[in-house]
Order: structure tokens, then sequence, then C-alpha cells
């Protein structure tokens, strides 16, 4: 009996009921997906997404392959942001209800006092950018100035992040790493939730290239998450990609990276043949949202999709009986959608097993009913957030 957690970055179906409060209204990363062109992604169809998308959002067709073999629902977000922490922490039971600072759009965007003392203490010549800037068009802003003067590229977004881009080489990774480690002590007054690096290569305009050794310095959750319930009970709770980051290691005890969503799926599996009973395997999926929903490539977004479900058949041969396998998002990011930033909307609740039995689980009011499901499923204690859907209706 262990429990299998999928998270598809981004892919929201629907905006969420307080999508206007967000100046999202409108929004749908699924439908954007459908409206491109033949979407081919049976697998997710076979476990209700069509069915779940379209009680999100009606104007989405209710598309299906044969009966349901999982459990299909949506749930809408409790917590203040439309952030990466405050959705993985909210579906591992701790909903974020108090808002994280942020930085203003201006240039500039810093407080004078904050540049100044990264500027000090790190022992820069001073920084670039210090603005709102999609991470990819920033490179190519500033990219040749940083590798002539030494200076690090700090911007921010509509999410609370400081972040700092830097050449590997020119650089230097372990030192963009020490600078991001000094800046996160500076950024917690203003309640930043994560400082991010963002290393990478390339000599000109037009070929800097993003590497795979971004890292994130979170703030660690607030309180205790399942993770933290599971690991005190002496349970095996492995975290893939970038869940060590945005738990900043609480309640894990491994954590394995990788590049890409394909390498990530790989090493899922990896997991999944090793992980033990009554073990948590959980990861995230970033390409959804870093390389596709934030950089509006549709085109993009549905490949990686149609590429991701035609992997789902060696996920599934590797359940045992007792397992669940769980599908579902942090936020949407819809590449159709003005501006760059995250789209505030339902994400998709698709849960299968062997002795799942196949039913609608409707709208869940917080992704926290994730977290109580997995708890009730692996026989943990029950959280103070959420509402099983392993109950009956």
């Amino acid at each position: 009996m262990r429990a299998i957690v999928s998270v598809l970055d981004s892919f929201g179906i629907g905006e969420a009921p307080d999508a206007a409060r967000f100046g999202d209204v409108g929004a749908n990363t699924f439908a954007t997906l459908l409206q491109a062109g033949p979407l081919n992604v049976p697998n997710l169809l076979s476990l209700g997404l069509g069915l779940a998308a379209h009680e999100a959002d009606p104007k989405v067709p209710a598309l299906m392959r044969g009966a349901p073999c999982g459990l299909y629902g949506y749930a809408a977000e409790k917590s203040k942001g439309k952030d990466t922490p405050s959705g993985h922490w909210e579906m591992m039971g701790l909903p974020v209800e108090t808002d994280w600072g942020y930085f203003p759009d201006t240039v500039p965007a810093f407080p004078a006092e904050l540049t100044a003392a990264l500027i000090c203490e790190a022992k820069l010549p001073g920084i670039l950018g210090d603005c709102h800037a999609s991470g990819t068009v920033i490179l190519d802003r500033f990219g040749e100035e940083h590798i002539r003067s030494g200076q690090p590229i700090c911007y921010t977004s509509a999410d609370s992040v400081f972040q700092i881009a830097a050449h590997e080489e020119h650089f230097g990774l372990d030192r963009l790493y020490e600078v991001c480690e000094i800046a996160r002590k500076l950024v917690d007054p203003y309640r930043i939730g994560r400082v991010i690096a963002r290393p990478f290569v390339g000599e000109q305009t037009g070929a800097f290239r993003r590497t795979a050794n971004r890292h994130d310095i979170a703030t660690p959750p607030h309180a205790r998450t399942l993770l933290d319930v599971a690991k005190a009970q002496g349970r095996e709770v492995w975290g893939i990609g970038k869940i060590f980051d945005i738990f900043a290691g609480s309640g894990l005890t491994k954590s394995t990276k990788a590049a890409g969503n394909d390498a990530l799926f790989t090493a899922t599996l990896e997991n999944l043949r090793a992980a033990p009973d009554g073990s948590i395997v959980f990861a995230n999926f970033v390409d959804f949202d870093q390389n596709y929903g934030h950089r509006r490539d549709v085109a993009g977004y549905a490949r990686a999709l149609e590429a991701f479900d035609a992997r789902m058949p060696e996920l599934f041969a590797l359940l045992k009986p007792g397992d669940l396998a769980v599908f579902t998002a942090d936020h949407g990011c819809d590449p159709a959608y003005p501006g760059t930033d995250h789209t505030r909307e339902y994400v998709p609740v698709l849960a299968c097993g062997h002795s799942v039995a196949p039913r609608n689980i409707g709208r869940r009011e917080s992704f926290a009913d994730i977290a109580q499901s997995l708890a009730r499923h692996l026989r943990l204690p029950a959280l103070p957030a959420g509402t099983s859907f392993l109950d009956a209706p």
C-alpha cells in the first residue's frame, strides 16, 4: 500500500471561483490546448480528465475514452496565492491562508536597502535587472553585460520570488548558490516565499540557455504537512524534481533530481520500483510550467502533455495491489492568457489503483483533500485541513 502523487505543474482546467481577484477571469490551460488542435491524451482521459474539465468549465467538451477507470474531480485552492509553494503545501494538507510578500511592478522593484545589503554581504560589484521580467527575456537583455561586469541579474515576477540569474562558468555555480543563500536571509523580513538560482550558459544574446541546475530556496512550511506526518511515523517519503526545494526538505527522507519531464518520469518509475510499503512517492513535472506555460508556448505545452500521457502506462504497470496514484496540479498557467504569470484555476484530481472503484468525486473545496485522502489510504493520522475523497459520497 503506497501513495504516488504526480504534479503536472501548472495544468489548470478552468478559472477558479476567485479568479477575478487575480485578474484571471477566463483562464483555462486545458481548454487552450484543446483549441489549438487535436490533443492525444487517452490515458488522462481514461481517468476522467475530460469529465472533470467539463464540470469545472461546462464550455469544455466532456471528452472520454470508454468508462472512467479512476476517481475524477477538480479542486479549488484555498491559499491566498497562486504560487508553487502554496499549491504544493496545500495539496499536502497545509493551506497558506496568510499573504506572502511581493515586490511591486516598478523599476526598481526591490527596496534600496535590500539591494544595498545584498551587494554588501555578497561582495558584489552591483546587480542588473531589479525589475519584473520573464526569465528568458531578461537573459537576452542583460546576459552580455552580466558576463562583462560580474553583476548578477536580479528580477522578480507576480509570484513571491527573488530570482538571481548568473552564468555557470563566468560567475560560477557555487558562487550563485552562495549569493542566493545570502539573499534568502535578507528577504525573510519581506515575507518572500522563494529565492531562485537561475544559472545559464551561452556567450551572446540569442544563445543564452538556462540549465537544469536551478535551485529554489523556499521558506520552510509554517506547520506540519502530510510529508512530516508520514516521516514521523517512520514511512519513506521520496521527492522527485523540485519537491525538496518547495518544502525546504521538510518531511522528505530522500530526494531525486532530474532535468526535464522525460527524465523526471524515468526517475519516478525508478523510485516507484524501489519504494517500500507505506511510502509516498511525490513528483513534480516542471516543464509544463517552466518551459511552456510561462513562455506562452501552446504547441510545446500540448506536445509535452501528450508525451507525459504516452508514458503513463509504464507507471500503471508498476502499481501494486493497494497502491493509490494521484495526478493533479498546483495552479494554472494558461499559455494563451495575457502576461506570463500563473493563472488562478481549478486543478484536476485524478486517482487510480487496482482497488479503486471509479466514480465522480466532484468539486473539492481545497487541494488539502488530496492530503487527507492519502492520509486515510496510508492509515496515517488525519490532518487539520481537507476532506477525504475516499469516503463514500
